[in-house]
């Protein structure tokens, strides 16, 4: 199958290899154009804030709506080369055929659902936006409409056929149809906005849907999460939950895409494609390279320098990143390298090492988890990134001793320090070192907003790649940008398609009756706490950290509360968790990437990052 391929959408249309192409330029195009304005925007901001005491007429408001464009773009590249976060350790156990049959049944249902939620986005558009309201120049219709568009262009390439039968291909469009059943009340609320009068037999229709969904809804929700373990995409299948439940519960559909648009086009939400894009920029350089050298000049010297290097190195990438799997891709292979040749590291010493520090810079800032938790539990920002530095240096330093007694045991080699190598490593990777003193001091200081110091890293990593290192050419700067279009795309379109299901949660009560339970049957402090750890451990095998701080975080809230936890301790203890999740088998992140990149099994994997975790 190749995702590439835009689909016939009937046999007597055929889509011309030329026009597939020129469609995807242009989707491309405009992706990396608006990463590149969603960066100058916050920039030129504080140009004019600084020097003229202005600022650009309806600024927040087009950065917001281009964060709404990245996402949706971002969602749609994704799909087109089946990039979406997904777990699928089930298809491994089965045979072809039966294999084949559940990935004719997953994309299906993935167009379904993507094809719902295109049509109640364009029903939300039309009912909650004016023709009057304007962004700006632009008028809101206009800049909201890529929510459908996104949604249709994810629904058509999920029912992509490739070379299979006509049945086969039959089975698979027929998401489409399903997909306009399941948004059937978001249909009538389309004719009503055109329509001065519907026939009644509409609205007898939308009765029974309802009365239907209700029966339904808790056997589809069971396929549903069964369907996750097998490669449902999760935004998908935490979106589809959402549907669900709003259909079985006679809910407002619209209210889904609704809440994706209100999480989006939040006022901080902008710094988490800006993060994660200068942290694609670096690790698409050689600053790794530059880094490595600097701790190996550092901490060369003492037993078990090189492993130190190593985890120091993987906390600054993660840091940027967002524990996303981009440290291990990127720098695996090298520090592995290293490590087993330099270092005289054991292979399995190594792959275990490598795959506990691919996420062991999340709790420093500018940590998008942290941010993301921080606008869900609307607590302050600042406050949870000075909470986060002393638990994320002391799981760096457990890591760091893990290494150094591994190498005073084995007897490694280890580096003399030299001053003077010191003083060249630091020359050479002294930009890439102030990057981080850069943001914190822009942001703590209050010259810059949160998105702004974003956007500062962006145009200063792109400089310092570019023009200072030129390690990445001018003409290679949108390949880069497209590079980092799966990852930030897959993070925001699980954001916006599982916010909906954190509003049923909260509008169910859910929260509160889970508190009335705790009151009820657990008085410890301590008790709780210890209950609380290991419900986020099993919670972070089983969901990325994005998803589970739409879902979870809205449950544990009132309960922290409850025991009278200090919102940023609970938010520490929370990230913490979900930080060692990427290390939880069965489906933890950072276990998959690591068999890719240093290409064993799963299952060995597992066995050596068990002592690190």
């Amino acid at each position: 199958m190749n995702w590439l391929d835009i689909p016939k959408i009937t046999e007597n249309i055929p889509v011309t290899m030329q026009i597939k192409k020129h469609l995807i330029k242009i989707e491309n195009t405009a992706a990396a154009g608006v990463l590149l304005l969603l960066a100058v925007i916050p920039l030129l901001e504080i140009v004019l804030r600084t020097f003229f005491r202005s600022g650009i007429y309806s600024g927040a408001g087009y950065t917001a709506h281009l964060v709404l464009w990245v996402t949706f773009l971002g969602g749609m590249i994704t799909s087109r080369s089946n990039q979406h976060l997904a777990i699928s350790v089930g298809l491994d156990m089965l045979g072809q055929k039966t294999a084949s049959f559940i990935n004719i049944f997953i994309r299906t249902f993935s167009s379904t659902i993507t094809f719902a939620f295109a049509v109640s986005g364009l029903s939300m558009i039309l009912m909650a936006f004016d023709k009057s309201m304007m962004i700006g120049i632009f008028p809101v219709r206009v800049l909201t409409a890529i929510i459908p568009i996104g949604y249709l262009f994810m629904s058509v390439r999920f029912s992509t056929t490739g070379n299979m039968s006509k049945l086969k291909r039959w089975i698979i469009r027929s998401g489409f149809l399903f997909g306009i059943i399941l948004a059937f009340p978001s249909i009538v609320n389309i004719l009503y906005t055109f329509l001065s009068e519907v026939p009644l037999f509409i609205d007898t229709f939308n009765d029974y849907y309802f009365m239907f969904a209700a029966i339904l809804t808790k056997p589809l929700l069971v396929i549903l999460v069964v369907s996750m373990f097998f490669g449902l995409p999760l935004f998908v299948a935490l979106g589809g939950a959402a549907y669900l439940l709003f259909a079985g519960a006679w809910g407002v559909l619209e209210l889904i895409p609704n809440e994706a648009y209100s999480m989006l086009t939040g006022h901080t939400i902008a710094a988490i494609p800006m993060f994660t894009l200068s942290g694609f920029i670096l690790s698409e350089s050689k600053s790794g390279e530059r880094l490595i050298g600097l701790f190996q000049a550092l901490f060369g010297w003492i037993p078990g320098g090189l492993a130190v290097s190593a985890v120091l190195v993987c906390a600054f990438f993660t840091t940027f990143t967002g524990a996303s799997g981009v440290t291990i891709l990127a720098l695996g292979a090298l520090l592995a390298y290293i490590l087993m040749g330099s270092g005289g590291y054991k292979k399995d010493f190594t792959h275990g090492l490598l795959t506990a520090s691919g996420s062991i810079g999340l709790l420093f800032p500018p940590s998008l988890p942290i941010i993301l938790y921080g606008v869900i539990a609307q607590i302050s920002i600042k406050d949870l990134f000075i909470g986060g530095i002393i638990p994320g240096f002391l799981m760096i330093l457990m890591l760091s001793a893990f290494g150094i007694v591994t190498a005073v045991k084995g007897g490694t080699p280890r580096i003399p320090f030299k001053l003077s190598a010191v003083a060249i490593s630091f020359k050479e990777a002294a930009w890439e070192i102030v990057l981080p003193f850069l943001i914190l001091i822009s942001y703590f200081s209050g010259f810059t907003t949160l998105v702004e110091a974003g956007a500062v890293a962006v145009i200063y990593t792109l400089f310092i790649e570019v023009v200072i290192h030129k390690d990445i050419k001018f003409s290679e700067i949108v390949s880069v940008f497209l590079k980092s279009i799966p990852i930030i795309g897959g993070v925001l379109i699980i954001l916006a398609s599982s916010r909906g299901l954190s509003y049923f949660i909260i509008d169910a009560e859910i929260p509160m009756k889970l508190t009335y339970w705790v009151e009820a049957n657990i008085s410890s402090k301590y008790v709780f706490l210890i209950l609380l750890n290991l419900a986020l451990l099993i919670t972070g095998s089983m969901m990325d950290i994005f998803s589970a701080i739409m879902v979870v975080v809205p449950l544990i809230l009132p309960l922290g509360a409850l025991f009278d936890i200090h919102p940023v301790h609970l938010g520490v203890i929370f990230l913490a968790n979900l930080e060692l999740g990427y290390l939880t088998p069965p489906v933890g992140l950072n276990l998959f990437l690591a068999s890719y990149r240093f290409d064993e099994p799963l299952a060995k994997i597992y066995k050596t990052v068990i002592p690190f975790f």
